[in-house]
Formats: structure tokens, C-alpha cells, sequence
């Protein structure tokens, strides 16, 4: 009871002078920035921090804050629309949002997902209110190798998307994370497989990546491709796009358990959305049923990867706040506001600066809300997207992945990487290669890399450090369950079937 009282506090804190009003403002940008692909919230946070030196803290950090969160609100629309995640946490969004935009229910798709955002990021927020310090302190207690184990569950879950061909899924991935050993070391910085080139010291971009596998490997196929007569006829309305009671009770569950396991993985040191989307997507596709089979338009899958990343969001002020620890890269960013403005995020924070640390939480709660009517009432308007005939489309996507690779790196260097992705990806899924497990190994084995050879070099390369905590065990049960359950699920249907 006492942190609501504490919360209201910073309610009226948030309400007071120009600061509600930077809050809508803040909103409103994240959702513009999170759904053009090749900014993100990494770069919409980065690029907007040196504009608040003239603000106080409190104004600086809401503006801030309210971008990180509305991008994840955001970065479904490209995803559903354009099958283009605005940010990488969007990914799984793609498997099920834009398969259900190309049967005519994009209005549905994109209501689906401003809903799952809210719910999720309202149930992370909630969790945050309620147990922020300890949350925090739980974080901390995972290290490099406990991380490591972690990395390992959310690369294992990956074989469980890869559809029909398991071979060809398995195939993908290893493209994915042979990709990331272009650059350099992660921990020495060696420079590795970058053939003499100096644009691939710093390896490969993942925003021009993911907006050539994804997004222009799209634009071949639809020049290869008519349009589809039924989309273009397709009525778009606020009535034809509200979620039935049906519907709901169909995603409701799946927001709620999402919800707990996004704010879990969010408090995490270095987890972020990204990989609560993930673990959030393949929890549900192999855990529970769906109506529609997941990957061909189920709601389910679309509540189950925005709720976690939204959620995760949130998880990751619990550490950010509480412990000076950044739960994601843009969680850094902020950090490094933090300090700045001369704050020292911590458990001390929430007794020194209580007012600017409840406002900060109020300000999710409010972006959060403001996120949701934006896109509410915007769903009418962008959904008619999907209508617009091909000849009008390729362009405009061309035109989108080319500014959107050129920003991400300033040079033509992007453009290349995106042109590249683009042909061979689309040359895989023509030929039956899944591209999201590709993707999500590009992000998650450098992670898994770097927290492994962390906890070897702390051990002093005693592998007894991965079973030393409890933690680590409870981590490795989990790690065996998921390997060994296809086996037993086998054994036990051919047993059912003699």
C-alpha cells in the first residue's frame, strides 16, 4: 500500500507544469520512431538524450522514458504491415501479424497488438510498483554464468519455431550465428573473419540485417506476386477491427502469462525484449493451443510476443532504478542520463530522489495508456496500408529499407549489407529456409558468447561454475527439460497410438 501512496506522489509530480504534456509528446514520437524500421528505441532514446541538457531532470527523464516505451507499442505496426519489425524486439510479431494482414484482417492484427502491449506493459508496471527493490536484487543474483544458461534456454527454444523442416530450421540458425563471429572479439576484440575489410571491424549491422532479410527480401516477393484481390477489397473499419469477446478470451490468458514471463526476463542484467519476446512467442506455440496454427495468423502468437517485450520494458527499470543496472542497450542509454543529471541510480535512489523515481514509474504507467489510445484510434487509418496494390507498395518499402539501412550507418556500407541480406534471404524462404531463427541467433549468440567466456575467465576456466549456485541448477533443469521433451513427447504419443 505504502509504494501506491508513493506512486500517486509521482502522479501529481507528473501532472504538475509542462511535464504531462512531454509525456503525450514523448508517446506520441516513441510510436512514430518504433515503427520505422532502422531507428528503433536505441537510437530514438540516443538521439533525443542530448536535447534534455536544458531540461530538469525529472522533465528529461519522462521525455525519455515515454519514447523507450511507447517504441515497443510501435514497432508492431511496420512488423504487421510491412512484415518490417520497427525494432528487433518485433520479431516474432512478424510470424503471426503479417500472415493475418494479408488475409484482410490487418485492422484486427494491429488491434490485437495495441491491446497485448497494454495489458503486458500494464502487468510489468504493476510488478514494478509493487516489488521494485527485490526484483532488482533477484536480478543481481543471476552472473555471467547463470546468464550463459539462460542464453542457452532462449537459443534451445529457437528449434521449437522453425516449422515443418527441422533440418532446414537448424540449417538457419547456424547461418545466423556464424554470422555473428564477423568483426571482432567480444571480449579481446581481435579482429575475426573480416577479410581485410574495415567496414567489417565492427562486424555486421543488425538493423540493415533484419531490414533486408525481412523487409526487402518482401519487396522481391512482391514483384514476383499479384496482388491479392480479396486484401485490396478488404473494408477497414473501427467496428470490423475491435476485438470480439471470443477474441479476448483468447488472448486475455496469454497477455497475463506473457506478461509474468516478460517482466522476469526484463529484470535480467543484458535479457532485454528481445529475448522475453522469444521465450514469451515459444512458450505459447509449444505450451498451449491456438485456434489458427501459430505462424499462419493466430492472435495468440501476436499477444504472446508484444506482451512480453512490453512487459520486459518495465522489468527492466526494476534494475535500471533499483540497482544502477541496465536491463537492455537502451536501458544504458538511460543510465547514463541518469548520471548526467547528477542522480546515481541504486537502492538508495528510491530514499534520496523518492520523487523523481515514482515520477519516472508514473510516467510508464501514463505513456503506457496514451500509447494505447493513439493507437486505438489510429487502427482505422494505418491498417488501409495493406490495401495500397503492389505497384505503389515495392517502391515505397524500397524506398524505406534504403533510407532506413543508410541511416543506421551513415554510409553506403549498410545499403550493401541490406541489398546483400535481401536476395540471399529471399533465395532461403523460396527455398523453404525460416529466416526468424536465423535472425534471432544473430541476436542471442553474441550474448551467449560473451557471458560464457566471462564466467570461464572468472573461474579460471573451471567449468563446476555453471552448477555451483542454485540458480545455475534450477537454470540447467530447465535447460534439459526443453531438450529432452520432444524425446518423451515421442515415446509417449507412440505408446498412446500402439
Amino acid at each position: 500500500m505504502g509504494n501506491f501512496l508513493l506512486l500517486f506522489d509521482g502522479f501529481k509530480i507528473l501532472f504538475t507544469g509542462q511535464n504531462a504534456v512531454i509525456t503525450v509528446l514523448g508517446a506520441i514520437l516513441g510510436l512514430i520512431v518504433g515503427a520505422m524500421p532502422g531507428i528503433g528505441s536505441l537510437a530514438g532514446v540516443a538521439i533525443l538524450l542530448p536535447l534534455t541538457y536544458g531540461m530538469n531532470p525529472i522533465s528529461a527523464i519522462v521525455l525519455l522514458c515515454s519514447v523507450y516505451m511507447a517504441c515497443m507499442f510501435g514497432g508492431s505496426y511496420s512488423a504487421i504491415l510491412l512484415n518490417i519489425p520497427g525494432d528487433a524486439p518485433a520479431i516474432m510479431t512478424t510470424l503471426d501479424g503479417y500472415p493475418l494482414a494479408r488475409k484482410g484482417l490487418a485492422g484486427k492484427a494491429l488491434m490485437t497488438a495495441n491491446m497485448s502491449s497494454f495489458v503486458g506493459g500494464m502487468i510489468g508496471m504493476l510488478i514494478l510498483t509493487l516489488s521494485s527493490t527485490w526484483l532488482a536484487r533477484f536480478g543481481l543474483k543471476f552472473g555471467s554464468a547463470e546468464m550463459s544458461i539462460l542464453m542457452l534456454i532462449a537459443m534451445s527454444s529457437i528449434t521449437w519455431i522453425i516449422g515443418d523442416n527441422p533440418t532446414k530450421g537448424l540449417i538457419a540458425t547456424l547461418i545466423g550465428a556464424l554470422l555473428t563471429f564477423i568483426g571482432s572479439d567480444p571480449i579481446s576484440a581481435v579482429p575475426r573473419f573480416n577479410f581485410g575489410n574495415i567496414y567489417l571491424m565492427g562486424g555486421l549491422s543488425f538493423t540493415p540485417l533484419v531490414i533486408g532479410a525481412i523487409g526487402f527480401s518482401q519487396v522481391i516477393s512482391l514483384v514476383t506476386t499479384k496482388d491479392a484481390e480479396d486484401t485490396l477489397h478488404a473494408k477497414v473499419s473501427m467496428k470490423d477491427s475491435l476485438l470480439t469477446a471470443h477474441e479476448w478470451a483468447r488472448i486475455l490468458p496469454v497477455c497475463i502469462r506473457n506478461g509474468l514471463i516478460g517482466t522476469f526476463i526484463g529484470v535480467l542484467p543484458g535479457a532485454g525484449p528481445t529475448v522475453a519476446s522469444t521465450v514469451g512467442y515459444t512458450f505459447q506455440k509449444k505450451g498451449f493451443k491456438s485456434e489458427v496454427p501459430m505462424g499462419e495468423g493466430a492472435i495468440e502468437g501476436i499477444a504472446a510476443s508484444e506482451a512480453s517485450n512490453n512487459s520486459a520494458c518495465a522489468g527492466a527499470f526494476a534494475t535500471l532504478l533499483g540497482l544502477g543496472i541496465p536491463g537492455s542497450s537502451t536501458a544504458s542509454v538511460l543510465l547514463g542520463g541518469l548520471m548526467m543529471w547528477g542522480l546515481q541510480p541504486g537502492p538508495l535512489l528510491f530514499k534520496t530522489n523518492p520523487d523523481f523515481a515514482w515520477t519516472c514509474i508514473a510516467a510508464l504507467f501514463f505513456t503506457t495508456i496514451i500509447a494505447l489510445l493513439c493507437g486505438f484510434f489510429a487502427v482505422p487509418f494505418i491498417a488501409r496500408v495493406i490495401k495500397i496494390p503492389n505497384r505503389i507498395l515495392v517502391p515505397a518499402i524500397t524506398m524505406v529499407c534504403l533510407v532506413g539501412s543508410y541511416s543506421t550507418t551513415r554510409s553506403m556500407y549498410g545499403v550493401y549489407i541490406m541489398l546483400v541480406a535481401g536476395v540471399a534471404c529471399y533465395w532461403l524462404t523460396q527455398n523453404g529456409y525460416p529466416l526468424s531463427p536465423l535472425l534471432l541467433a544473430f541476436v542471442l549468440v553474441p550474448m551467449f558468447e560473451t557471458y560464457m567466456r566471462r564466467a570461464i575467465a572468472t573461474s579460471a576456466g573451471k567449468w563446476t561454475i555453471f552448477v555451483e549456485s542454485g540458480l545455475g541448477k534450477g537454470c540447467l533443469a530447465i535447460l534439459l527439460f526443453i531438450l529432452l521433451a520432444p524425446v518423451f513427447r515421442g515415446v509417449f504419443v507412440k505408446k498412446k497410438t500402439v
